[in-house]
């Protein structure tokens, strides 16, 4: 088969609904089939004429709010732009909303007086943008946090930013060799930033402290579901029930219940490792019991970190390998493991917890069931699955994290998977990698950000209704 062609195949009996056929396509494996878009070229960024990306015939893009460059309000742009969400902004505008995934103790940018703490250099950006990229408005909207990695869109209208750490006065240093002493205040929480003012700069510290990647709002329950990434341990699936309904409150309230995913009568279940095609589980709940450790005698990064999730693999929570990218769409989310599956025949296992090249998972909150969707085959075919978002068709936007070329790749809802953009290398930074894709209003913009000391935004318009998305 080449690149352009449905994978067909059976079906592994059980699964049904939208993403059949991507158990058989895990399966089969081989060349990456079409419903793309395409062959990839290089297309230049009307920004300023370089060469960033490789795209398919008839689209284009412009890169904005580089690192170092200043926001309107004058202060300057840090770097690591992450995970970001896309809101409708006033006359056909564009309200995006960014992490920027900065960790050590380097000091907060934006006003010192607004940040959580002063020492940290992480935290958001509120941009106001065209369908082209062109920035109207920019900047900070929460500032001294750290790692903030991924988070979700709430609908709202706010964004759910979180922390990918535990770093903090009372625990020792991480793997950056950041001095801890230096920071002020324990981090490794969720925060709420609304996309029309700043935020409030106040952890919901109910929704736990452990490595946080992204969160989902389920609009029917309330429950906010929480990815963990824990790089070199066992990781977790978490959802936060907070003691009213953010619907009807309009905000995330701290206070209520953290839980953990366990499957039915498989005290940890390892989910990390390699699944039959179509797998399914009837999953439970355990509760957290102390979401917001406290810790004396400075105990080592590594104890800290797993200190929560242990609260659930105690009980019998299920194993995951990193997991790092979650959304909502129609009843069910959708997260990915990145590391998670078998290691294929000529792959290298990757480092840290986890030996496969990414699995992309479906719970279905409805039915209180756990299905796999996809399970990579092999780096060529998908390599490391990072942030993942919807498209108008309903396929998944799966942004890499490997290290042999960076793509942006789809995964449609028939389980064909293809290649949309390909990350010209950025000089200087090996680990530039593709993060924070969201559609904007209406779906004729996609907006992505590139994860680098050097990260910038883009904006990228063409044909979708020739392929997948």
């Amino acid at each position: 088969m080449d690149r352009r062609r449905f994978l067909a195949g059976a079906v592994a009996a059980g699964v049904a609904g939208p993403f059949t056929g991507a158990a058989s396509a895990a399966v089969n494996g081989g060349p990456r089939p079409g419903a793309g878009y395409g062959p990839l070229k290089p297309v230049q960024d009307l920004r300023d004429g370089q060469v960033r990306l490789h795209l398919p015939d008839g689209f284009g893009y412009r890169s904005f709010n580089p690192a170092g460059e200043a926001f309107t309000d004058g202060s300057p742009t840090p770097g690591r732009h992450d995970g970001m969400a896309a809101f409708r902004g006033p006359r056909g505008t564009t309200i995006l909303v960014r992490n920027h995934e900065v960790n050590g103790p380097v000091g907060a940018f934006g006003d010192l007086s607004t940040a959580y703490d002063p020492a940290a250099g992480g935290g958001t950006a509120t941009l106001q943008v065209t369908r082209d990229g062109r920035v109207l408005r920019s900047g900070p909207s929460l500032n001294g946090t750290q790692m903030n990695c991924s988070g979700g869109p709430m609908p709202w209208g706010s964004w759910v930013t979180c922390e990918e750490t535990v770093n903090g006065p009372d625990v020792g240093n991480d793997f950056s060799g950041g001095d801890n002493t230096k920071l002020r205040e324990k981090h490794g929480y969720i925060f709420e930033v609304p996309i029309d003012a700043a935020a409030s700069a106040r952890p919901i510290r109910s929704a736990g402290r452990f490595a946080h990647e992204s969160a989902a709002f389920d609009p029917l329950s309330g429950a906010i579901y929480l990815t963990e990434d824990n790089f070199a341990f066992a990781s977790g699936f978490y959802r936060y029930l907070p003691p009213s309904n953010p619907l009807r409150s309009g905000r995330i309230d701290d206070g209520g219940r953290l839980q953990m995913l366990a499957v039915r009568g498989a005290p940890n279940k390892d989910l990390s490792a390699g699944q039959p095609a179509g797998a399914s589980y009837d999953v439970t709940w355990v509760d957290i019991d102390d979401p917001d450790p406290a810790f004396s005698g400075t105990p080592s990064n590594d104890v800290a970190i797993q200190a929560v999730g242990k609260q659930g693999r105690d009980q019998g929570a299920a194993l995951f390998s990193r997991l790092e990218g979650a959304v909502h769409h129609h009843g069910v989310i959708y997260f990915v493991s990145t590391q998670g599956g078998a290691t294929a025949t000529g792959d290298t296992p990757p480092s840290g917890f986890g030996k496969g090249r990414g699995q992309v998972w479906a719970y279905e909150t409805w039915s209180k069931r756990l299905r796999l969707v996809y399970e990579s085959p092999g780096s060529m075919v998908l390599d490391l699955p990072d942030n993942i978002t919807t498209s108008p068709k309903g396929a998944l936007v799966l942004c890499e994290d490997g290290g042999d070329g960076n793509y942006l790749r789809g995964l449609t809802r028939r389980g064909e998977i293809f290649d949309f953009a390909r990350l010209e290398p950025v000089a200087g930074d090996s680990g530039a990698e593709f993060a924070g894709s969201t559609f904007g209003p209406g779906g004729r913009t996609l907006y992505v950000n590139i994860q680098s000391g050097k990260g910038l935004s883009f904006a990228i318009w063409g044909p979708w209704h020739r392929g997948g998305f």
